[in-house]
Parts: C-alpha cells; structure tokens; sequence
C-alpha cells in the first residue's frame, strides 16, 4: 500500500502527506459528550480544526470520553497542532453550553505517525471499533465515519451544502464564523455532517486493497487490547529501560531491519525524535538506551543543555 503521496490540501496546495492517529483522552471522571449535541459538535470541529491546520481527516470515532482520529498531515507538527485546535474548539463550545472551566486542562492530546502499514491498517480498523465502547455495533454507530467507507454511506452526493450557509447559519450549525464557501461538506436532515462529504475515504480503501472484506476482517480479528497500549497506554505511560529498550529495538528492526548498535548516527537520531513524540521518556533513558551522551541527546531534540 501507499502510505506517503502528494494530495491536495483544503487551501489548494499539493504537499506529500504522511498518515497519523491522533486521540484526544479525557479524565475517567469526566464525561465530555454529555448528550447528540457534544458529540455533533466534535464532529464538526475535527472537520473545521483540520481546515484549519491544513491537514485531511481519513476516519474518526466519538465516545463519551475521548475521540479518535486518522488524519494526512505534511509533518508531525502540523499533526500536533491539529490536535491542539480540537482540544481548544471544544474547551471553548463545553465552556459557552456549560458555564464549566477546565474541563479539559488535563484531557491530553497524542498524535502517533503511523510509520508502517501494519499501523496504518491496525489504526484504522481501531478507530470505528470504538463504537463498541459506546454499547453499540461498528456499523449502527451514529458518531464515526465508517458509513463513507467503501461506498456503505447511503447519503454520499445529497444533503444540504455547507458552502451555501449563511454567515449566520455557519454559526448556529457549524459553531464557527470561518468562510466555508470552498468545502464539499454536506448536512443531512438532523444537520449532521454527512462522513461520506468530508473524509478521504480513498485512502482507507487503497489500504485495505479496496476489498470491504479486509476491513470488516480486520476489525473483527483485531487485539484490541494491543492496540489500546500501543496507539494510548504506552505513549502516555512511563515506561522501565527494558520496556523502552525493547520498543527501540522493535521499531528499530522495522524501519532499518537491523539492531539499534549497528545503525547509523543518523538513523539513531531518527529514531530517538520518533521515540520522543510518541513515548513518555527522558533524556537520561534514551541516552541508555542508545547508548549516547545525555548531551547529545538534549541537542539532538533541540533542548539547552
């Protein structure tokens, strides 16, 4: 499968996009979609952050405490700030329909590159599984966008434009005042953006060999739990030496195919960037891990020393 290729960005510029998931995790106690209206509105602000920040939604799923999202990004800090401009939007809509403050101060956002196409698949059948934790089939959830996979969402092509909304209807509807005069979004009857409208489901489907069957398989037979550690446990975790020691070597010998002492300097540094946006780890454990001075380390990801 193609991971990487260039595409056409919501301001018309073509860039080569990489893919990423990105999941935004709320406290165990608090309840971030509290009835339709939240979980419409995140929908409708993953679509107007990602206008935003210039990046393209491929799948999402919505559950009362955290959402996920696979997007194409142009890097990882186009990834990141996409997931700051989520968590922001809906600070702000939960702040003005609730009157409740920090609410998501410690809800934390993570955006994972998916460097491999076992990642890729894995991730994108996970999304839309979360349907499960909401009590409800993959298929019949209401708040994902697998309905625009492989042809299954009924309304594609009908359904009112968002690009002839009024300024004022943008605001009631959508909860913003940007100019949306441009996009191929679609409303149905309840108002809801329509998936089929807005997500690259063309990329999902070149992933799984545009064969519906691969998808519904993989989600089926997918480890849930592996999954659940290694795109929101393990990056948000602290992990030992030996942990750490043996994701390294992992991602090592799948990008490189070799162990992380015969590798080059150059790919060492590759590495330890990755590891460091996607693990919760310290400069004094990738220099162990690595076997690097701290100092190296430190410049490496651009801190003083």
């Amino acid at each position: 499968m193609r991971r990487t290729f260039p595409q056409e960005l919501p301001d018309g510029t073509v860039r080569q996009l990489h893919p990423f998931h990105i999941s935004m995790e709320g406290l165990e106690t608090a309840v971030l979609c509290r009835d339709d209206a939240d979980y419409d509105a995140i929908v409708k602000i993953l679509c107007v952050a990602a206008r935003r920040k210039k990046v393209l939604v491929i799948i999402y799923a919505v559950v009362s405490n955290h959402c996920h999202v696979a997007i194409l990004a142009a890097n990882q800090g186009d990834a990141d700030a996409y997931g700051q401009e989520i968590k922001r939007m809906y600070a702000m809509w939960f702040r003005r329909r609730y009157g409740e403050e920090g609410i998501l101060r410690h809800t934390d956002i993570k955006a994972i590159w998916l460097d491999s196409d076992w990642y890729v698949r894995n991730a994108l059948a996970y999304i839309p599984r979360n349907a499960l934790d909401n009590g409800c089939p993959v298929q019949d959830y209401r708040w994902t966008g697998y309905r625009a996979m492989f042809r299954q969402g009924y309304e594609r092509n009908t359904g009112r434009k968002v690009a002839s909304l009024t300024k004022r209807e943008r605001e009631r509807i959508l909860h913003t005042g940007d100019d949306l005069s441009d996009v191929r979004w679609l409303l149905n009857e309840r108002e809801e953006l329509i998936p089929d409208s807005f997500c690259e489901h063309r990329y999902l489907e070149q992933a799984f060999e545009q064969d519906p069957a691969f998808f519904l398989k993989t989600i089926g037979g997918q480890n849930a739990a592996e999954m659940q550690n290694k795109l929101i446990t393990a990056p948000r975790t602290i992990q030992t030496d030996g942990e750490f020691f043996k994701l390294a070597t992992e991602t090592s010998q799948r990008w490189f195919q070799a162990e992380i002492p015969s590798i080059s300097l150059e790919r060492k540094i590759r590495l330890i960037t990755y590891l460091h946006r996607t693990s919760r780890t310290t400069v004094p454990q990738l220099a162990r891990v690595f076997g690097l001075p701290r100092n190296q380390i430190s410049r490496i990801l651009g801190r003083k020393t």
